[in-house]
């Protein structure tokens, strides 16, 4: 398992294809527990290229950081490979205040954790998924809100040091409605061991692939 993991590593490190941007994006490989590449999250960055901490910006700046990433990313078509493309959103695109691309069986909404599930929230994303988006839940930490938001997610991603902090029922509670769960931040390779004896079918870390800027 974990020999598989590394060479699938080296492998992605070896052929980084460039994507054209008006922005700089980073993308992150996520991959299944026996070692396949399943999808990438595609994520802002600042001019200079650098991680820019978006989670702790006002909810307007963050609009404008999701809707730059689905503008590299769906501006001119869909990327290029056919893996899932997941992409943090946050409120505004979920109750249609702000146009996602059209594009929907190749994007991931990755709901922030700053989403609240109200009524218009869980109403958007039911309709997110009549029209084939799929859901994730970002950073779940059983929070009320992220707990009322899991009958709609396709995916539920987890830090691994929330498994830490908070045991592992919090597993539990995330695959309680069938969805898929990625343990995120993984950054050694005796948490990748974890993750999978845990039942976690997809692993996205620094371990596995950090995060590349991508340049025009």
């Amino acid at each position: 398992m974990r020999h598989t993991l590394l060479s699938c590593h080296v492998t992605v490190a070896a052929v980084s294809p460039t994507t054209p941007s008006k922005l700089p994006i980073a993308r992150q490989p996520i991959w299944t527990s026996d070692g396949r590449l399943f999808g990438n999250e595609f994520l802002y960055r600042s001019r200079d290229g650098l991680p820019a901490q978006v989670d702790r910006w006002r909810s307007d700046r963050q609009d404008i950081a999701t809707a730059s990433v689905l503008d590299v990313l769906f501006g001119d078509g869909p990327p290029g490979d056919t893996n899932p493309a997941f992409v943090n959103v946050t409120r505004s695109f979920v109750v249609n205040e702000r146009p996602l691309p059209g594009h929907a069986g190749r994007l991931v909404l990755e709901i922030v954790e700053s989403v609240t599930a109200d009524d218009a929230v869980l109403g958007g994303l039911s309709r997110l998924r009549q029209r084939g988006y799929r859901i994730a839940i970002d950073d779940f930490a059983a929070e009320p809100d992220q707990v009322a938001m899991l009958p709609y997610a396709d995916f539920v991603k987890i830090d691994v040091r929330d498994v830490e902090r908070l045991g592992p029922q919090i597993v539990q509670l995330a695959r309680r409605n069938g969805a898929v769960l990625v343990a995120e931040r993984v950054w050694n390779h005796r948490l990748v061991d974890e993750c999978v004896a845990l039942g976690f079918e997809l692993l996205q870390g620094d371990v596995l692939g950090p995060a590349v800027t991508l340049v025009a």
